[in-house]
């Protein structure tokens, strides 16, 4: 693929040369399993996906094995593959798809389904498993949440991983390595991973008589869910990818896994239970490891419901202690109305003051009780109160539509409470200004292996009715605005969510019809789903319609942990309204997962030590370590709604104006500042300016240079860059300047930073300028082209050039942010010169000088102006040298 990269969109997705990327160690011959980690999302959307990166550290730490990664591409870098007939390719090594032993796909939501066929077409591999059997062909897996109710995606996979993958993956490739010896055929390789625990063929298994699925052969185990039961057991990596521009572009540190909540619509509540917390120490070192070894600026503790986690004050107040020392942002996700004290809210308050987000769920108090959401509207309030006295204006609230037994009264209990979120500070203190909100509205879509696997989703015309309701309810209010999901998109959701195997010919029609990126508003489609439906004679109503209790699901032939029991009777509980407390701090509820009393454990737990280990909740504290922020205490509760008397550092009074937090006078300190050279080859031409400059960022973190910020709401390295670098050109000339707060040596400087620059970008001088003032650009540079084959020949290639200097006006018009504009070309040109070959294969080539008085044009846009009938691909511009503002001439 990489021979494209001058022709694709955005190639810095293609390139594999990361900082912590692995170097691919070279196969000798089939000695070493090659692994491609495959997401079927854009490489902004993978990244951000913590699975893939805990996978692609165990199996390179693994002897003989070798975890490279692949995303899909854009339409228009598929289609530019099709056209050269070039196979999709692994990022680091550029290997062919076909040519690995292992593709393991990660599926993340339903959506995804066709962009797994996608990748697997642009790589030549046949889509179906059963197509796959004769031939060499790659193993393909899938894991993910989605798993444990995938049977559209069933056909198209060898084997699925139910469950967590550091807990099976070694297993899979240890079962594939011995079959590969063995010279095993790959049914045979099949049965041997069918009875691993925690692995899914699903062609051993067909339709039985009561309509679920059995298995083909006698003895075969249940597949069941396996586990990581001991977080501290399990390997997380430090030096992780830092990725050129995710959607969630920072460290993500993983403090605990699964969650008892209970909440009866959620899945992941649901299937990823036992809770699971990772110990206050571990995180302590994780957290030093992972900012020395990746140099993120942002750190976000993750869990399923981080507020819940047992330690949290400790562990907080830590981790903000630690990043405040090195003006390092801190986020904590996924915070339930209730969840933190008044203590943490102050220290998210002195870290930064940016919008918040609550899920109330549901409007009225009746629906949130049946779905065990566990929130009063007492509570909601009470907590937007606490935020709007520490300085949040601010609040996004996510509701559902569509919940079961849910009438046009709840949805005017949406917009209510929307009301008394706006108005509630500006109530309890007339000083506090009244609360932006945002409500982000999303149909129901019942999921499998929930109490509302059985409820029926209510219909596109019904959505938009509802939606359109909201609307007229939101029309007119001052501070409220409404956001909504595609009831289409949610649709499809759904029919594919309690899908079974008759829809895996729908998903490969409507891939052919073009159904891709399904998850995206900007390209999302339902027409080819319509057609693909029609043409299977597939009714969609018969899997958004309630199921029957008493009928077997396309999903039970597989364990997830938590038994049909237990969901049922939160079911009924749904019914009646009432609340299933936490089991995490109350009594155990009997769900199944953890074989508590005299049932056995409903999923499989992982080996530690070498013994099979017990599966439980695993909890730093047996009790929440912050003080209540929900107190139910008249009295307490009470002094928890006064706003704090003494604003601690940076917050505002009450009524005060918002000011920045700003920076710690250490860290504004500048001591020296340095013009730091460096080149930009090979790959490393093909990232953006955008891309480059939190890269180099992070590689100064990474080599310990004491960076100096600014002031103000949101400080800053003082850190400046010179012109930027056209995608795909390189340069011997670049360079950014720094800022440090601590003297430090030239010498010293290059030292710490060249092992933490990426490839091609080695180091030049490092030279010292003055601190205060205003940095300099470039009014003359130097560049070679070479042509890189054959076609058109030397003279034609040295004619063109000489043509354009001959010229006495070379107009050239251009799209600028004001509109098309036009510059004379011939004046930015100084001088050429024809390079003499120094061998007889060499290009043809000139070096040639433009400056930039009269104005600037990309010297890419120059050069294809000069030679419009050559291919991009086809040249090679370098540049050499660059004259700054106010210094001597050449």
């Amino acid at each position: 693929m990489r021979e494209l990269l001058p022709l694709v969109p955005r190639p810095g997705r293609y390139l594999g040369i990361e900082e912590g990327a692995v170097r691919p160690r070279a196969a000798n011959g089939r000695s070493v399993l090659r692994c491609a980690l495959a997401f079927p999302d854009l490489y902004e959307v993978g990244m951000s996906y913590l699975g893939q990166k805990i996978l692609y550290a165990i199996l390179n730490a693994r002897p003989g094995t070798t975890a490279e990664r692949v995303f899909a591409p854009c339409r228009e870098t598929a289609a530019l593959l099709r056209a050269r007939r070039v196979p999709l390719a692994t990022l680091e090594s550029d290997t062919p798809l076909a040519a690995t032993d292992v593709i393991g796909f990660s599926i993340t939501h339903e959506l995804c389904y066709t962009n797994v066929l996608y990748m697997l077409d642009l790589a030549g591999i046949p889509l179906r498993a059963a197509d796959r059997i004769a031939g060499d062909w790659p193993l393909v897996l899938a894991g993910g949440g989605c798993t444990l109710a995938a049977e559209p995606l069933a056909p198209f996979v060898d084997a699925m991983v139910l469950g967590e993958g550091e807990a099976c993956l070694p297993e899979i490739l240890d079962v594939l390595a011995a079959s590969r010896s063995e010279h095993l055929g790959r049914p045979d390789l099949l049965r041997r991973l069918a009875r691993l625990p925690g692995v899914y063929v699903p062609g051993l298994f067909i339709p039985d008589a009561a309509g679920g699925l059995a298995a083909l052969e006698p003895g075969l185990p249940r597949p069941t869910r396996r586990v990581a039961p001991d977080l501290d057991q399990v390997p997380y990596p430090s030096r992780q990818v830092v990725p050129f521009g995710a959607v969630h572009n920072r460290l993500s540190l993983e403090i605990a896994r699964g969650c008892t909540r209970g909440c009866r619509f959620c899945q992941a509540g649901m299937i990823y239970r036992p809770a699971r917390e990772r110990g206050l120490p571990a995180i302590a070192r994780l957290l030093d490891h992972c900012l020395r070894d990746t140099g993120f600026d942002e750190v976000s503790l993750l869990a399923l419901s981080s507020g819940d986690f047992s330690g949290l004050c400790a562990l907080f107040g830590d981790v903000a202690d630690r990043c405040g020392r090195e003006q390092i942002s801190l986020a904590l996700p996924s915070l339930r109305v209730g969840s933190v004290d008044d203590a943490i809210l102050r220290r998210l308050a002195g870290i930064r003051r940016t919008g918040i987000t609550l899920a109330p769920e549901a409007g009225s108090q009746r629906l949130r009780d049946s779905i065990n959401k566990g929130v009063s509207e007492e509570q909601v309030l009470r907590h937007v109160r606490r935020l709007a006295a520490h300085g949040w204006q601010q609040v996004k609230l996510y509701f559902m539509i569509g919940l079961p037994g849910e009438t046009d009264e709840d949805l005017a209990a949406i917009i209510d409470l929307c009301r008394k979120v706006r108005d509630t500070a500006r109530e309890a203190d007339r000083h506090l200004p009244r609360i932006q909100v945002t409500a982000s509205i999303s149909p129901f879509v019942p999921k499998a292996n929930t109490p509302f696997q059985w409820e029926a989703q209510i219909s596109r015309d019904e959505t938009r009715r509802r939606v359109d309701t909201l609307r007229d309810l939101a029309r007119g209010e001052r501070l409220i605005k409404l956001r909504w999901h595609d009831p289409d998109m949610s649709w499809l959701e759904g029919v594919l969510a309690r899908g079974d195997r008759r829809l895996a010919d729908v998903v490969e029609r409507a891939y052919r019809h073009g159904a891709l990126f399904c998850s995206w508003i900007e390209g999302f489609s339902l027409a080819p789903w319509l057609r693909a439906l029609e043409e299977e004679n597939v009714c969609a109503a018969g899997y958004i319609g309630g199921r029957d209790p008493e009928l077997p699901l396309p999903w039970e032939h597989l364990a997830c942990g938590v038994s049909r029991r237990f969901l049922l009777a939160e079911r009924e509980r749904a019914k009646q309204g009432l609340l299933t407390p936490d089991c995490r701090y109350d009594a155990c509820r009997q769900c199944g997962v953890c074989g508590t009393g005299d049932a056995s454990a409903g999923i499989t737990a992982g080996v530690v030590g070498g013994e099979a280990a017990s599966i439980r909740n695993r909890l730093n504290f047996a009790a929440r370590d912050q003080r209540e922020a929900l107190c139910p205490d008249p009295a307490a509760r009470k002094e928890l709604e006064e706003p704090p008397h003494s604003p601690p550092g940076n917050m505002p009074s009450p009524g005060s104006p918002r000011i920045p937090a700003g920076t710690s006078p250490e860290l504004a300190v500048k001591a020296v500042r340095y013009r730091v050279w460096h080149a930009k080859k090979g790959l490393s031409a093909f990232l953006s300016q955008l891309e480059l400059q939190p890269l180099l960022e992070r590689a100064m973190r990474r080599a310990g240079l004491p960076l100096a910020f600014s002031q103000g709401f949101h400080p800053l390295p003082l850190i400046s860059f010179g012109r930027a670098l056209p995608v795909g050109m390189e340069s011997e000339a670049e360079w950014f300047s720094a800022t440090l707060r601590e003297p430090m040596s030239a010498d010293a400087l290059w030292r710490a930073l060249q092992p933490c620059m990426l490839p091609g970008m080695d180091l030049g001088r490092v030279e010292a300028i003055p601190v205060h003032g205003k940095t300099l650009g470039a009014s003359r540079e130097r560049f070679v082209v070479s042509l890189m084959d054959s076609q058109p020949s030397a003279a034609v290639f040295l004619d063109m050039w000489r043509a354009f200097a001959e010229a006495s006006c070379r107009p050239f018009t251009y799209e600028s942010k004001k509109g098309p504009r036009t510059l004379d070309l011939r004046p930015l040109l100084e001088s050429f010169t024809p390079r003499d070959p120094a061998g007889p294969s060499d290009p043809p080539a000139v070096a040639f000088v433009l400056h930039w008085e009269t104005g600037y044009l990309s010297p890419l846009a120059f050069v294809r102006a000069v030679l419009p009938d050559i291919s991009p691909e086809r040249l090679r511009l370098v540049k050499l040298e660059q004259q700054l503002e106010g210094w001597k001439p050449w």
